[in-house]
Order: structure tokens, then sequence, then C-alpha cells
């Protein structure tokens, strides 16, 4: 009982701050992307960059400088790894071999943080600075550049232009993620969270055995990789590591931080295009989905068949004892229903239906509220693919926030739906076919096996990160093949996005009639959360069915 009462505190708690902050924040965030105003370093940056801030660009040249910036930007990442021996605070690691530099290059620069390395082991300071953090904050920043050029794309009419991703990049990162992430560095030492620059330090152990204890500056990394939605763990037991998440107070917190761009998005969403209303019927499907997940989850871990569940009070295989089961399957349910990846337990042993809930949070797309702006742009997809399912209902020419949604946009809505369900399942099936590959899953030949390997992509190629163990990922076969999967969950689907908002940024207003859908009602709410739950389900269930679910039900 006083699990479940702490339960209900933590979640009500963290509701209650989430919506304290939705509407200022939300409304901030709309005035950075929306001010005509340059401060200074901020000109010093498009100085050095060589960058017009006030020139617009169509979709086309956005794509490219999305393309250009994050090619740079992995690439440069890609050195580091491999020449990290001749950096200073290189705590004296070796380079990363190919293959693997190129997953974690691919990994961070698509907001995926997917890790195939334990981090106090394979990485320096520098690295870790220099490298890993600042993509933390830049591939986030991307994001939320994309998801307010299609914001721009509804409320622009016959122009054709998007925005700039340059000013959209500096802005995102110096206004918004900087000032979250000094505060919440600040907030994190307080609590407890490690921060240093020392080199590792040597601890006698209870049986009287050494072990070097590697220190860092893990708060500052901590806190924007978890307000970025991107989930790279400092150490390999990421937010389960005391390092990282001293206490309860910073489990909370770091939950907070996870969830508090994705949810207060759809705030600065409908302050552009005038109407709060749209706003909150984006964040309500958000948010009834990521609740009734939260409860599903935590009931299901809480509730675990078999005698030594029942006695220890829960599925507490796998979880953190300081936080219990609650806290466990709230920050679970977060971190696969954003893009994060991040944990604070050990997924793959959780309950068959609790781990089948966190695949099925990355399966929606991660939409609710999904990761740092691709949650956003990737909710609006569907809002669009629930009008037109709405319009064909009713024999009427869909339309959303007074843009015509003709077969051009739905075209495009398709393929969005389609690429990354089709790399999972595609690759997903490859790996299993192959002998040399199945060696690498520990339960090759159960339900549990399939789940590991499905895991594994899914995370990838949603962006996610977050890993289901049991599977020996760090081979050439796995880091190549989930690295292209990033890349293609990131950048074609950005791609997509950035094209549909372009061909709605050249369409004039349509003006609303007695026969526009009203998309700010909750009606249309219902049909956008059950829209969302038979294309997922109807894409993913057979493999579901092979995997969590019959585990879940054996």
């Amino acid at each position: 009982m006083s699990s479940t009462v702490a339960g209900i505190l933590q979640i009500s708690l963290l509701i209650a701050v989430l919506a304290a902050v939705h509407r200022p924040f939300g409304d901030y965030m709309a005035k950075v992307y929306t001010s005509d105003k340059h401060t200074r370093p901020e000109k010093w940056i498009y100085k050095a960059i060589g960058a017009n801030p006030d020139s617009g660009q169509r979709w086309g040249i956005y794509l490219r400088s999305v393309l250009a910036f994050s090619m740079f930007s992995m690439l440069g990442l890609y050195a580091l790894l491999r020449f990290q021996d001749k950096l200073p605070w290189s705590l004296g690691f070796q380079p990363m071999k190919a293959d693997q530099a190129f997953n974690t290059a691919a990994s961070f620069t698509a907001n995926t943080n997917w890790q195939s390395y334990s981090g106090e082991s394979a990485v320096g300071h520098m690295v870790q600075m220099a490298g890993l953090t600042v993509q933390n904050f830049v591939s986030a920043a991307v994001g939320m550049a994309v998801a307010v050029a299609l914001i721009r794309g509804f409320v622009r009419v016959r122009s054709g232009e998007i925005g700039n991703f340059w000013v959209d990049l500096v802005r995102g990162t110096v206004r918004i993620l900087l000032p979250i992430a000094v505060i919440g560095t600040i907030v994190l030492v307080a609590s407890g969270t490690l921060q240093n620059l020392a080199d590792p330090h040597t601890v006698t152990t209870l049986d009287g055995g050494t072990q070097a204890i590697t220190g860092g500056p893990v708060a500052s990394q901590e806190v924007i990789k978890l307000a970025g939605t991107n989930g790279g763990g400092f150490y390999n037991a990421n937010s389960a590591h005391p390092f990282e998440n001293p206490n309860a107070f910073t489990n909370l917190f770091e939950i907070f931080l996870i969830l508090v761009i994705p949810f207060s998005l759809p705030r600065a969403f409908g302050t552009m295009v005038g109407s709060a209303k749209q706003g909150y019927a984006i964040l309500g499907a958000m948010f009834a989905i990521w609740f009734v997940a939260v409860v599903l989850m935590t009931w299901t871990e809480m509730h675990g068949n078999g005698t030594a569940l029942e006695i220890a009070g829960g599925a507490m295989e796998g979880k953190e004892q300081r936080f219990g089961v609650p806290g466990s399957s709230l920050f679970a349910t977060s971190t696969t229903m954003t893009s994060t990846g991040a944990v604070n337990s050990f997924h793959s042993s959780f309950t068959g239906l609790g781990g089948g809930i966190t695949l099925l949070g990355m399966m929606l797309g991660e939409i609710s509220p999904g990761g740092v702006g691709s949650g956003l742009y990737g909710m609006l997809i569907m809002a669009i693919l629930a009008v037109f399912v709405a319009g064909l209902m009713v024999g009427r020419t869909p339309e959303y926030l007074g843009k015509k949604i003709g077969a051009g946009e739905m075209k495009i809505v398709a393929l969005y739906i389609l690429v990354v369900p089709a790399t999972i399942l595609t690759m997903t099936g490859i790996a299993l076919a192959l002998p040399g590959e199945r060696a690498s899953i520990l339960n090759s030949d159960s339900p549990h096996g399939l789940s590991e390997v499905l895991y594994a992509y899914t995370s990838g190629a949603n962006n996610n990160g977050s890993a289901f163990a049991g599977l020996s990922a760090n081979t050439e076969y796995f880091n190549t093949t989930i690295g292209f999967a990033m890349l293609i969950g990131r950048f074609v689907t950005i791609a997509l996005v950035l094209a549909l908002a372009g061909r709605l940024a050249e369409q004039r207003q349509v003006p609303e009639t007695v026969g526009t859908l009203k998309t700010h009602r909750p009606l249309f709410v219902g049909t956008l959360v059950g829209v969302i739950l038979i294309v997922t389900g109807l894409t993913y269930f057979p493999s579901l069915a092979l995997g969590p679910l019959a585990e879940g039900l054996a």
C-alpha cells in the first residue's frame, strides 16, 4: 500500500509541476522562434558561420542546411572517438574501433544516444564534453527547429519559406537548452550528482580487491541528456547509477526534465498558430496516451504473476531499490514515450507485458509526448492523418488549420508513417535469420529473444536509445545496421516533414465554414488517439504477439 501511495504522490506532483510551467514556458518558446531580434552573442555566431539570419529558406534549402550541419557534426564526433587517445583528459582510454565509432557518432547526431559501450570505461572527459555533450545540445535543437518549421508551414500563406535553420538552431540552443542546462546542473550538483574533472579513483572492495571509480562532468551531461531527450549515460548503469541519480528527489526531477519541453511545445504550437485550443488538443492526445501507459505499466509491474513477485510486492528484479516499482515504472514509461532512452531500471527484467509497454511507447513514434521537437511534428503528422480519415467518413476535402490536405500531402504522410516500421521489421527479420548474429542473442529461441532484437532496432530507428539487454550489440553487424537504422529514422523522416511544411506554406488560407472539422474539440482528440493506436496496432501487432505478448501471457 505504501508503494501505491508513493506512486500516486509522485505522478500527481509531476503532473502538477508540468501543468504549472506549461503555459509560461510554452509561450516563451513561441516568442523565441517568432522574435525578429537577434542577441549580440547570436550575431557573433551567425558571423562566424557565415549565415544571414534575416534571410528566409524554402524547404529544400532548410533541409540541405539540416543535413550539412548534421553530417559535419557526425564526422567531427567520429574523429574525436577515433583519436581520443591524442586528446587531453583522455584518461588513458584507447580509440574506439571503426564500427563502434560510426554507431556512436550516428547515435548522438541523430538524438538517439544508443551506446554499445560502457561510458566510464571507454570515453574520456574531453570526448564526453566536446563531443557527446555538445551533440546533446545541437541534436535536440535540430529537432525543435524542424518542429517549428512545420508550424510555420501552417501559418504562412503563399510564401514557401519556412524560416531559417541557422537561426532556429542557434536560438533553440542559446535561449532554451542552455538556460535549462545551467539551472538543472546547479540543482543536480546541489542534490548530490557528481561534477568534476578528476582522474579515476582507486578504491578497495569488500573482498579485498581494487576497483577504479571514474568521476567526471556528470551533472552537466545528465541535465542535457534528459532535457534534450537524448538519454546517453555517463555510466553504463545510466540513471540507475548513484553518481547520475543520487536519490528520490533527483529521480523525479530527472523525469520532469525529460517531459518538460515535449509537454510544453504544444502550447508554443497553439500560440504560433493563433489558437491555444489547437495546442490543448494536441496536448490532450499526448497526455492521454502517456497517462494510461504509466498506469498500466505500474499496475503490471506491481501485480506480476508468480509467488516470488507476490511476496516481493511486485516485479523487483532489475528495479532500482531506492525508487521501487512506481519510480522505475514512471521513469521507464516516460523515457520510452519520449526519445530519451535513459533508464533507471533494467527494461529486460520487466514483466513480459511491461516490456511490451516500453516497446509500444517507441512504436507509437514516440509522440506521447515524444522527443524534443520530434514528438510535436510526429503528432501533427498523425493529426493530419486523423483529419484525412474524418474527411473520408463525411465525404469532405480534409482541412487542418486552414490548409487543404490533398493527395500530395497524404503521400508524404504515408511515407512518414511507413519508413520507420519498414526499417525496424526488415532489419529485425534479417538479424534473426542470420545464424552468426543469432549467436549474439541471449534468448534467441524464445519470445524474449525476439523482443531483444525487436527492441534494439525499434529503439534505434525511433531515436530512443534505450536497450532491452540480453543482446550483445557491440558487433560489427549490429553496430553498423543499428547505426543506419538511427540515421534513416532521423533524417528520412525530417526530410518528409520539411517537404510537407514547404507544401503547406505555399498554399493559401482556406476560410473556415460550417462544415469545417473542429480540430480542437474532444471528439477530434479521441479520433486522433484512435487513429494512432489503430495504425500502430496494424503495423506491429504480429511482432508484438510473437514477442512480449507471448511472454506475458505464457
